[in-house]
Formats: structure tokens, sequence, C-alpha cells
């Protein structure tokens, strides 16, 4: 386990080479957001191949969309609009699952699981915490009912974390606008 010397030697190391775009770097970058795990195994700038400003990565336990997920996004999206230089661009929205996902212990806490979610314990089956492909599928149907912005794209991922493969779950798709 690296203490914080050691993390500061890491980064001394990043400011002196992989740094060189830094200055760069935009808050917006490409318009690319991934949910994902907080699961030490799962990190999506590592199996994704991603570079610094290549995207900005939201992490909780699962990945899951839940309320706090939405109210994440949506100030988020507040950011973008109120810091001068924003240029809107479509986000593509990542929802990355994965296999083996901790959470799955949990499925006989489910008191536990509803307050995560914060839905009655009743609902708990549509959530799918025990399929990464059904959980998928189901965080995403949540954002095409809570988010209503035509530039985003959303698709769905799960990766094996004993092959290292990613499998499109959800290819992308637009989400609907809808009239509230």
């Amino acid at each position: 386990m690296a203490d914080v010397a050691e993390l500061l030697r890491r980064n001394a190391e990043f400011a002196a080479g992989a740094f060189l775009d830094g200055p760069r770097l935009t808050l917006r970058g490409g318009g690319l957001m991934i949910i994902g795990c907080v699961d030490p195994r799962v990190d999506p700038a590592h199996v994704l191949g991603l570079r610094n400003g290549d995207a900005a990565v939201l992490r909780n336990p699962g990945g899951r969309i839940t309320p706090s997920t939405l109210r994440a996004l949506k100030t988020l999206a507040k950011v973008g609009e109120v810091n001068p230089g924003h240029r809107p661009v479509p986000a593509n929205l990542v929802i990355l699952h994965h296999t083996k996902c901790g959470l799955t212990g949990l499925t006989s806490h489910v008191d536990l699981l509803a307050e995560y979610f914060e839905v009655p314990v009743t609902e708990l089956a549509a959530r799918s915490v025990n399929d990464p492909h059904g959980s998928v599928r189901a965080d995403i149907e949540i954002i095409r009912r809570h988010v209503h912005r035509p530039d985003y794209l959303v698709s769905g991922l799960v990766y094996d974390v004993d092959t290292g493969v990613v499998d499109v779950a959800v290819p992308p798709t637009q989400v609907p606008v809808r009239d509230e």
C-alpha cells in the first residue's frame, strides 16, 4: 500500500512528464463522462485506456445510478454552464459496471440497499443487483426517465474482472426529450 510520501513521489513523476498537456485541458474535455464503481480493480481510466482530460469520471458503489448520482449530474451540467469558456458539446455518458461486484454481497441486506438506491425494498429487484448486464440496463432506463437532454448519448458497458474484456451491454443511444 502506498503511503503519502509514495503518492507525492508518483505525483512528482506525473508533473514532470505526463502532465505536459495539463495547461491545455478544459473543464469539459471531449464531452465523455463515465459512471463506474469504486472497486479498485475497475478504474475506468485504466480499463478504457483514458488519459488525463479524456473524460469526467464519477465513481460510487456499484457504479449505480442513484438519486445522488442524478443530483451530481445535474450539478455538473450547471458547472459546465456557468464557467467561462464553456462550449457545449454532446455528452457521451457511459455507464460501466463489472462482474464480481462487491455490491452483490449486500443482497441479504435489503434495508441498506433500499436506502442506497432511495427506493422501497419492494423495488430492489428492478435494480438487478446480481447481474451486471441487467444492472446496466436498469440504470440506463433511470437515465432515460430522469435526464432530459437531447445532446446525451448513453451507453452501458460491462467489464469482466477475470479477463479484462469490456462487453457492450447497451449500445450508444440518444436520450429522448420528454415533455413534463
